[in-house]
């Protein structure tokens, strides 16, 4: 398994790039503005990868965050979507959307991506919610029964696009400190700016 990529982009098409790492070129199909953001580089750049082995091909696809790579494992573990629809996803929604999308059972969100139908949003929507939320609450412990719905929402998408525990819960506290009536996107972009910053 090639789970991580270290090296200079040397080529690039649509939704790949050439990485060449140890005197090899390795073709990594990537979303379009990671790809993008990656041939920018000037310097080596480390890709986190997923490798797809099938009878007639093997594939490797890659992201520039952990993050990213854990909702595109997500995503292909759901029924009829594989890695072509998942990095088309990946291309036109940010993690950060997309983790809110499913959280709130967002459909619109999900059925503006091109290649995805009110089905196939239903679907990824059903098989991922609770399985995001369950991941969140054994990271964190069993959440509160209390606890508010729009905090645990946003604190469950930072988990699922694999921040800790604390970091999540600082970042969604920090977030709603300076919020009056925020939808759990708002809270999600906001809290990922801060996690950004530090």
């Amino acid at each position: 398994m090639i789970a991580r990529l270290k090296g200079k982009v040397v080529g690039c098409g649509d939704g790949y790039v050439i990485l060449e790492s140890g005197g090899v070129g390795f073709q990594v199909f990537m979303p379009r503005p990671v790809a993008e953001e990656a041939e920018k580089s000037p310097a080596e750049v480390v890709i986190h990868t997923h490798l797809v082995a099938r009878e007639d091909t093997m594939a490797l696809y890659g992201f520039l965050a952990p993050g990213e790579l854990e909702m595109f494992r997500l995503l292909i573990t759901v029924n009829r979507v594989g890695p072509a629809l998942a990095m088309a996803i990946l291309s036109q929604m940010t993690v950060s959307d997309l983790a809110a999308a499913v959280i709130g059972g967002d459909e619109k969100a999900l059925t503006r991506v091109s290649g995805v139908g009110r089905k196939n949003a239903g679907r990824i929507i059903f098989e991922l919610q609770d399985r995001m939320k369950k991941k969140a609450a054994v990271l964190t412990g069993e959440m509160d029964a209390g606890t508010d719905p729009l905090r645990s929402d946003a604190e469950s998408a930072l988990l699922a696009l694999g921040f800790s525990p604390r970091e999540s819960r600082d970042a969604v506290s920090g977030a709603l400190a300076g919020m009056t009536r925020p939808t759990v996107q708002d809270v999600i972009k906001a809290s990922l700016r801060i996690l950004r910053e530090r």
